[in-house]
């Protein structure tokens, strides 16, 4: 994506309800919908790191508990983590479709490019192509981030490189997700339907539109829209409404949602439990009289899990909602991706990426009772040219290395994350019910108990286990409410009928 999308618009033609002044839908093409279906693949790091910099009127955005734990990984100390290239995944997660989501109208990581860094030291570069040079190279690696320490020599990897890319026709035609030819239109709470007369006639009827009571405007759509959309549909049903028409916005996400017993059992099928599972040991600390979940005591195994919440793309955490009420809407990009007809995306392999979206490779550890995988690694080349004036590059497509290069190195990523996890395992952590998480210290747990009003005479102390279902209760907890401990330990979720358990 050129550095050029701050400047890129994308005119949009709405159909506005007069009466109530809000949006019905908007007619669009493969542009916009590549923008929205990309959302399904950012890691929720980034989209919490994003919300940071977009407020929406001025209203921060809180989407459950999830930035809390990005304050918590910013707050503990680096010497807590195996080391500094593990707290930078946490709070600069990378995207496994981030190759597709080059090609997007908008630019949407922070505006920061994709850079990666190689050893200093020429003799750890690689292996050249050219064989009598095998023996003078001991390895081939790249990282991800800067100040990983080479595994040959033990030296800072700081020798930054950006990506040669070569966008091509279709690249820039053919859509990226979505046909280029694809014409759909989008209600105000995110649902992506056919271009079809039945279509907007339901849409209307459900909003008790009035006939001759609509108009059509026109919007032109940029970054800034982009992301106050994005932002907003974590907190209302009408995104479009106050993305164009600017309208105020509502209160956050809070727990007064799950309160009123909303479900947050996340999708569990039979062959994703297994009895010989290990689990994770979390001491709960539980008002009698109120019955929550006060704080819980825990080691770096039950926060390596909370952490990696943020690594997560969003469409695995959608998958894992059901039907569960919420504030937002966003949850309805993810139905429209599973509900359109296959000749309106490229692919099956592009639905699934969208349905399924995959940890960055690397990003996965031993235990991650999620179950997430980790998307397939890229080949890398680094095009040694010199000193036929022509820059090194580093590219993906071998094909793409010019003729007047001397030598080829082939690359891997270096093996940069622990197997344990992110964190070191020796300490044991406080963890709040909104998901805060520190080190453990009696001082802060009173504090916590203070500010609760609960005396320490009413607390009383259980011992529970998590596995892979309470990890995805917990994952699905920390995204629509902010009393995630007390939602899955403490409140029974809500019933379903028989009807809403397909998805």
């Amino acid at each position: 994506m050129s550095d050029t999308s701050e400047n890129s618009i994308i005119s949009l033609k709405a159909l506005v309800d007069k009466g109530s002044n809000k949006i019905i839908f908007v007619e669009c093409g493969h542009d916009f919908l590549d923008v929205l279906f990309s959302f399904l693949t950012f890691p929720m790091g980034t989209i919490i790191k994003l919300g940071r910099n977009h407020s929406v009127e001025s209203v921060p955005v809180e989407i459950g508990c999830m930035k809390n734990l990005y304050a918590s990984v910013e707050n503990t100390d680096v010497q807590q983590f195996h080391n500094k290239v593990c707290r930078d995944k946490l709070l600069c997660p990378r995207n496994a479709a981030e190759s597709h989501c080059k090609n997007l109208k908008f630019k949407i990581d922070n505006g920061e490019s994709i850079r990666y860094f190689l050893c200093p030291d020429w003799n750890c570069l690689g292996v050249f192509e050219n064989k009598l040079l095998l023996s003078q190279f001991k390895g081939n690696l790249l990282s991800l981030y800067k100040g990983t320490r080479c595994d040959n020599c033990g030296k800072s990897m700081d020798r930054e490189y950006s990506l040669s890319v070569s966008s091509s026709f279709a690249d820039q035609y053919e859509g990226v997700f979505v046909n280029g030819l694809a014409r759909l239109i989008v209600s105000d709470d995110l649902q992506v339907l056919p271009p079809s007369s039945g279509a907007s006639f339901s849409l209307c009827t459900k909003l008790g539109v009035l006939d001759g009571n609509t108009t059509e405007e026109t919007f032109d759509v940029g970054i800034d829209e982009v992301l106050k959309l994005l932002m907003s549909s974590f907190v209302s049903k009408t995104p479009l409404t106050r993305t164009l028409l600017k309208h105020e916005p509502e209160p956050k996400l809070s727990n007064e949602i799950v309160n009123q017993g909303i479900c947050f059992e996340p999708t569990m099928t039979s062959n994703m439990v297994n009895e010989d599972e290990e689990k994770i040991s979390v001491k709960l600390m539980i008002s009698k009289s109120k019955k929550i979940v006060c704080y819980a005591e825990a080691g770096g195994d039950f926060v390596n899990l909370l952490f990696s919440f943020l690594t997560l793309p969003l469409g695995f955490i959608l998958k894992q909602m059901r039907d569960s009420s919420w504030k937002g809407c966003i949850d309805q990009l993810y139905k429209s991706v599973q509900d359109l007809d296959d000749h309106y995306l490229k692919s099956t392999d592009h639905q699934n990426i969208l349905m399924s979206p995959k940890l960055f490779p690397g990003f996965a550890y031993k235990n991650h009772l999620l179950g997430a995988e980790e998307g397939s690694e890229a080949s890398y080349y680094y095009a040694y040219c010199r000193p036929n004036g022509i820059e090194d590059m580093l590219l993906t497509d071998k094909t793409l290395i010019p003729a007047k290069v001397m030598y080829t190195f082939h690359l891997k990523l270096v093996n940069d994350r622990s197997c344990q996890g992110f964190l070191k395992g020796a300490t044991m952590f406080i963890v709040t019910d909104k998901l805060i998480v520190r080190p453990i210290s009696p001082i802060f747990g009173f504090s916590i108990l203070n500010e609760l009003k609960v005396p320490f005479a009413d607390i009383k102390e259980e011992l529970v286990q998590v596995g892979k279902e309470e990890a995805l209760r917990l994952l699905v907890a920390s995204f629509v409410g902010d009393s995630a401990l007390t939602d899955v330990f403490i409140r029974q979720p809500q019933v379903r009928n028989e009807e809403n358990l397909d998805i």
